[in-house]
């Protein structure tokens, strides 16, 4: 498919795993195992595509209160992910980083996790930005804790303080705001996520659970994305 104009950076609430599961009379696990199979698709997609930015929503601040063996279960998927896949995504020039306080996850998950950013930190491709132990809210109480840390010690001006100054308090400050937000499953939600950096991002609303979200699904979303004119609150 060919497109007009492509995002610059995508984020995706990678939603509706456990109802995938649960419709297939499936533990749901096997839900978050089929949705991590998706991503591998999507990132490869995004990466042919020729697109900057990737953002997942993979597991927020809230989701620590599932179960601890759904908990427990996606954080293992997590570290398989990364033993399986980290090999092509460094061939393909992919950078990985992580938007959360990911140091919080267990021991195993937090070694895979470094190794990817250490043997992928020079990579110039796709930057694929995985939100781990992530929420918008508290990304936004800790960038104004910072402020007022500075403010404090003389190192920033309330005069100084503008919009970028204070994106660069956030943990997307190296990283456009999304151009397209996705979200799949039916849910037509933020969820607490990218709250800030969402401000004028276009919206396409999925009804297919995350694990049936295939790259030429995808491919439609960026498509809608295309034929929308972005003003940013000015007159076309």
């Amino acid at each position: 498919m060919k497109f007009e104009r492509l995002p610059d950076h995508v984020a995706i609430v990678m939603d509706g795993n456990g109802r995938w599961a649960k419709m297939r009379n499936l533990p749901r696990l096997a839900g978050h195992n089929a949705g991590m199979k998706a991503l591998k698709e999507i990132v490869k997609r995004s990466s042919t595509l020729g697109i900057r930015h990737l953002t997942v929503y993979a597991f927020s601040t809230e989701n620590w209160r599932r179960p601890s063996e759904e908990v427990g279960g996606i954080f293992k998927i997590l570290v398989q992910y990364v033993d399986k896949e980290l090999g092509e995504l460094h061939e393909n020039n992919v950078k990985v980083s992580v938007l959360g306080n990911y140091k919080k996850l267990p021991e195993d998950a937090v070694k895979k996790l470094e190794e990817a950013l250490r043997k992928t930190k020079d990579n110039s491709g796709l930057q694929f930005h995985i939100a781990l132990n992530y929420g918008s809210r508290d990304e936004i109480l800790q960038a104004v804790k910072g402020v007022a840390r500075d403010v404090a010690a003389g190192n920033l001006a309330e005069s100084e303080l503008t919009e970028a100054v204070f994106s660069q308090y956030l943990f997307t400050k190296d990283i456009p705001d999304p151009d397209l937000v996705i979200r799949t499953s039916g849910e037509v939600r933020l969820s607490n996520f990218l709250l800030w950096q969402s401000a004028y991002s276009e919206f396409v609303f999925s009804e297919v659970y995350w694990p049936d979200f295939t790259p030429e699904r995808y491919e439609e979303a960026i498509a809608e994305y295309a034929k929308r004119a972005r003003r940013f609150g000015g007159v076309k």
